[in-house]
């Protein structure tokens, strides 16, 4: 499978298969397509890792399109004003994505839904508990709000995040969610009341505009019911 990105604001990843060859998407993903890419819908694992996959934020059926008869093409455009990011992955190169982060990859790449170990996490961290991770082997191709920024973290090395703009990191890093500190600060900071704390060794990718926080800067000016 050969691969291109095109586009800054809304980009779109164009796949070239070779006959025979396997990408895998949510139901909707797809773009557009040349004429022999046949498409499948299935459970892709069975009910266990559909289910896995609806906690982790995406559909319980996955779609497979296959090139069949010789070389096919398949485009997959971004859902949100961002960025598209290619990641190979393989046994002990597992990446953890944000919620609905995947757009699509290799038939061989598998989802699952990703648990943070340290339970005040999940008591607290709202989209930081629940995330998907992405093991397998294939190229993978994940959506994120804005721009990327990435850093790589040496072992015992943090940074603090904002909740939200955590958009992917390594399998090896790990992430716990601290309360902000101060109760003035918590009241009337205005940054919320928790932060999530990264830690090395890995990489992770942080991003710019969470459609979250899009969202919250829309509301007053959406209209309400009466």
């Amino acid at each position: 499978m050969r691969y291109e990105i095109l586009g800054e604001t809304l980009p779109v990843v164009i796949c070239q298969l070779e006959g025979g060859e396997k990408m895998i998407t949510e139901g909707g993903g797809m773009s557009w397509m040349s004429p022999n890419m046949l498409m499948e819908t299935t459970t892709n694992g069975g009910l266990g890792k559909a289910f896995g996959r609806m906690f982790s934020g995406e559909k319980m059926f996955q779609n497979v399109y296959t090139a069949q008869g010789g070389n096919g093409m398949i485009a997959f455009a971004s859902s949100f004003p961002g960025s598209i990011k290619a990641y190979e992955i393989a046994p002990g190169q597992e990446m953890v994505f944000q919620k609905s982060a995947f757009l699509a990859g290799e038939a061989g790449v598998e989802l699952s839904v990703f648990f943070n170990k340290k339970f005040s996490s999940g008591l607290f961290g709202g989209e930081g508990f629940i995330m998907q991770k992405i093991s397998g082997h294939g190229t993978v191709f994940a959506e994120f709000d804005g721009h990327v920024v990435e850093y790589e973290l040496q072992p015992g090395q943090q940074i603090v995040v904002d909740t939200g703009h955590l958009a992917a990191m390594t399998a090896t890093c790990q992430m716990e969610i601290k309360s902000v500190p101060g109760v003035k600060n918590m009241l009337f900071g205005g940054e919320g009341l928790f932060n999530t704390v990264i830690s090395g060794p890995g990489k992770v990718w942080l991003q710019t505009m969470p459609i979250s926080n899009v969202a919250g800067i829309l509301r007053p000016y959406m209209p309400s019911g009466s």
